[in-house]
C-alpha cells in the first residue's frame, strides 16, 4: 500500500474515532429539601428519611427546620418533628370552595366511629304484639269512676238485640280513657362503624438533603 492511501485511510479512521465520543453521566435527580414522596421498597433512600413523626436535631439538620418548623411537633428549641404519614391521607392546605378550611399540620379523620340518634335520618319503628296485666279483684264495683282504682267483679250488661236497627237522633257517648307506657325491645350491638376508603400501603419519605427551595 503506498504511502498517500495509508495517510488517506489513517486519516479517516482519526475522524471517525473522534466522532464516537463517551456518553455523558446523566445528572442524579436532587430533590428540594423537604419535598416528600411514596416508594414502594420498604427503606428511604440515602438522603430520605421516613415521614413518620419522628423528632430531629435543629443543630444537624437546620435547613430542614428552617422549612418546618414545629408545624408538625417539636419544642422548637433543640427538636423539631417530621410529618407522620403513617396510616394518613395527605390533603392540601387552604379552602376550597363548599369545603371546610385545612391548616398545614393539621392532623383529622377517624377510622371508625359511633353514630348517634342525631345523625340518623327520620324514622319510625313498627310495633309488633305486646301484652297488658290488667290488675282486678272480685269485690263488688262500688264507685263509677275509674281514677285510682282497680276492676272489679260487676254483672254483665245486656246491650245487644237481634231487631232492626231503629234511626234515632245522635247521642254523645262518654268514654273512659287510659294509656299505656313502656319501652320496645332494645336491639343493636353498639359496635363503630368502619370509616375507610379503600387503600394500598406504600412508604413516605421527605428529603433531608438536597436543594434549598427558593420562593418564586
Amino acid at each position: 500500500m503506498s504511502s498517500p492511501t495509508r495517510s488517506i485511510i489513517c486519516a479517516a479512521l482519526l475522524v471517525a474515532v473522534q466522532g464516537f465520543s463517551a456518553p455523558k453521566a446523566q445528572a442524579a435527580y436532587e430533590p428540594f429539601i423537604g419535598e416528600i414522596m411514596y416508594v414502594g421498597f420498604n427503606f428511604c433512600p440515602r438522603g430520605w428519611a421516613e415521614a413518620n413523626g419522628q423528632l430531629l436535631s435543629i443543630a444537624s439538620n437546620s435547613a430542614l427546620f428552617s422549612l418546618l418548623g414545629t408545624m408538625y411537633g417539636g419544642d422548637g428549641r433543640t427538636t423539631f418533628a417530621l410529618p407522620d404519614l403513617r396510616g394518613r391521607v395527605p390533603v392540601g392546605a387552604g379552602q376550597a370552595p363548599g369545603l371546610d378550611p385545612y391548616s398545614q399540620g393539621e392532623k383529622g379523620g377517624r377510622e371508625e366511629l359511633f353514630l348517634n340518634s342525631t345523625q340518623l335520618p327520620s324514622h319510625s319503628h313498627g310495633l309488633g304484639n305486646a301484652s297488658v296485666t290488667l290488675h282486678a279483684n272480685k269485690q263488688g264495683g262500688d264507685t263509677p269512676t275509674p281514677e285510682g282504682k282497680m276492676l272489679a267483679d260487676g254483672q254483665r250488661a245486656a246491650f245487644y238485640s237481634d231487631a232492626p236497627a231503629v234511626p234515632e237522633d245522635k247521642v254523645a257517648l262518654a268514654a273512659d280513657s287510659a294509656s299505656l307506657s313502656g319501652n320496645t325491645d332494645v336491639t343493636g350491638n353498639n359496635q363503630p362503624v368502619e370509616n375507610l376508603q379503600p387503600y394500598l400501603v406504600v412508604r413516605a419519605c421527605i428529603a433531608t438533603q438536597g436543594i434549598f427551595p427558593s420562593r418564586s
